[in-house]
């Protein structure tokens, strides 16, 4: 499978190039800094201001990953960046869009988000508001989406395989805590790639 991941150098891109390297696909890596980007995969230079460019470097790959942070001090930068990704995989046509998402718009109650709730980190607020609304244009596009939103604690930490899915609702332990590491969210990651389960959906990881 060929496959495009922006971000690729990132916390989560870069778990995710290292397990599709792993299972052996062809992999197209494309960031600002491509120095970054270890050494025997292959490299893509784009800002994802233009669509005309995005829809370049994607043509022809079975599925694009979207990893893309936007700075801090500007996160609705995110909402158009992902305008011009839906663009793009429009005009090149039978390309899936992967997203790794935010775990804001997860429901942590019937009709409650993570969000709504309040009782998120005010530093963590607007990043959640402006992945709550990437979600909306993916929700209204006529693309192949996927919106896979991380647990609400998403660090380093081990590849284990052993994790649980779920739809839209926020995944806890029995103690209340939600976690995920990098690593297995990029397994299963992959895994969606390449048995797909979530197609034009939200979908969600956890211990």
């Amino acid at each position: 499978m060929r496959v495009v991941v922006y971000g690729a150098t990132g916390n989560a891109g870069s778990r995710i190039v290292g397990e599709l390297k792993s299972r052996g696909h062809q992999i197209t890596a494309v960031a600002r800094d491509t120095n970054k980007v270890p050494a025997g995969i292959g490299t893509r230079h784009d800002d994802l201001s233009s669509v005309d460019r995005i829809a370049e470097v994607i043509e022809g790959a079975d599925a694009v990953v979207s990893a893309y942070a936007p700075p801090q001090n500007d996160t609705d930068q995110l909402i158009g960046v992902t305008e011009r990704q839906i663009a793009a995989v429009r005009k090149v046509g039978k390309t899936r869009l992967i997203v790794v998402g935010g775990a804001g718009s997860l429901e942590v109650a019937p009709g409650l988000s993570l969000l709504a709730l309040g009782h998120l980190p005010e530093a963590w607020v607007p990043i959640a508001t402006s992945h709550a609304k990437a979600l909306k244009l993916l929700e209204g596009s006529d693309i192949n989406w996927t919106y896979f939103s991380p647990a609400a604690f998403f660090e380093p930490g081990q590849r284990t395989g052993k994790f649980r899915l779920g739809g839209r609702n926020l995944v806890a332990n029995e103690k209340g805590d939600s976690r995920i590491s990098l690593e297995d969210y990029g397994v299963a990651l992959v895994d969606e790639l390449e048995n797909p389960a979530h197609e034009r959906a939200q979908f969600t990881i956890g211990y």
